[in-house]
């Protein structure tokens, strides 16, 4: 049980058995042990030296693609936010943006800029840094085919590793342990504003025809198998529509799970659980989670009070 002496003097904020569940699009999940938010990147890099190694952390970002079980987050949740890790800069041909910025917001940076091929990023609901840490993609379009190099803040001091240092794969790149993306330089060309602006729109009309945008959702929910697509082996396993409890798998995308206003973590993961049986049953194909799950199961905090 790490008491707040645990954790070395900050200068942003931490907040004891802190909701989370606020920041999910899932709006599901219980609290953390410790919720921090550094001032800045000094105070992050002191907290990661000085963190003591048997206290676990985690990192969330829009916590768009995240199941946050029902109870809670042992140790310290690390959530970047605010001008100090949000801000993004034109840098020749290329955009530098801070790990808190939204995937969207440097896709329309760069629109404005005239700079072609970030296009894609306006169809990712995450932020830069979480966008980095899972290689995120859309459109035919990945992380590692724009990253010159990501700053990645570790126990040791501030990185800044390349693309090949990452060595990003689908859905992962290689980050050094207990480490938290802060900065990164995408890579972009010259483009036609009207072209560019084009492009976008079609990416989110996109989203808007295929994607339950509008719900509680959490984004891809299986990565796509080699040579398949996950949601057409959910649809062939009699998935669409499924429900457990306040969960349901998207009746517009079957690769989307939902919570219908009354889900617990539990019903979420759990369906998801079964969408992978019934899938693996008809077709005898694993599906692998691409959303993150992170915390303890149970409905009380698995921590705290006299523990």
């Amino acid at each position: 049980m790490a008491h707040h002496a645990a954790l070395p003097p900050l200068r942003g904020r931490v907040q004891e058995a802190a909701p989370l569940a606020p920041f999910t699009w899932f709006r599901v999940g219980g609290p953390a042990e410790w919720l921090v938010r550094p001032a800045d990147l000094d105070d992050l890099l002191l907290l990661l030296r000085d963190l003591p190694e048997a206290v676990p952390l985690t990192v969330i970002g829009a916590a768009s693609n995240l199941i946050l079980r029902d109870g809670g987050v042992r140790g310290v949740v690390l959530r970047l936010a605010g001008r100090a890790f949000g801000g993004i800069a034109m840098d020749g041909e290329g955009v530098l943006a801070g790990a808190a910025a939204l995937d969207a917001t440097v896709a329309e940076h760069a629109a404005a800029a005239s700079l072609a091929g970030l296009e894609y990023l306006c169809g990712i609901p995450g932020t830069v840094g979480g966008a980095v840490a899972m290689n995120a993609g859309a459109y035919g379009t990945e992380v590692k085919d724009v990253l010159d190099w990501a700053e990645v803040a570790c126990p040791s001091g501030l990185l800044r590793l390349s693309a090949a240092d990452l060595a990003f794969a689908y859905r992962k790149a290689a980050l050094p342990p207990r480490s938290v993306v802060v900065r990164a330089r995408f890579r972009a060309r010259p483009g036609e504003a009207a072209a560019i602006a084009a492009r976008m729109a079609e990416i989110r009309a996109a989203r808007e025809a295929t994607q339950p945008v509008r719900s509680r959702t959490g984004g891809s929910t299986f990565k796509n198998p080699p040579g398949h697509k996950a949601w057409a082996l959910i649809d062939a396993a009699g998935c669409r529509g499924l429900m457990r409890g306040g969960a349901q798998v998207s009746e517009k995308h079957t690769n989307f799970l939902l919570n219908t206003g009354s889900a617990t973590a539990a019903d979420i993961e759990g369906l998801g659980e079964e969408v992978r049986a019934r899938v693996k049953a008809e077709s005898a194909i694993e599906l692998e989670w691409e959303i993150r799950r992170i915390g303890e199961p149970g409905a009380a905090p698995a921590f705290g009070g006299q523990s």
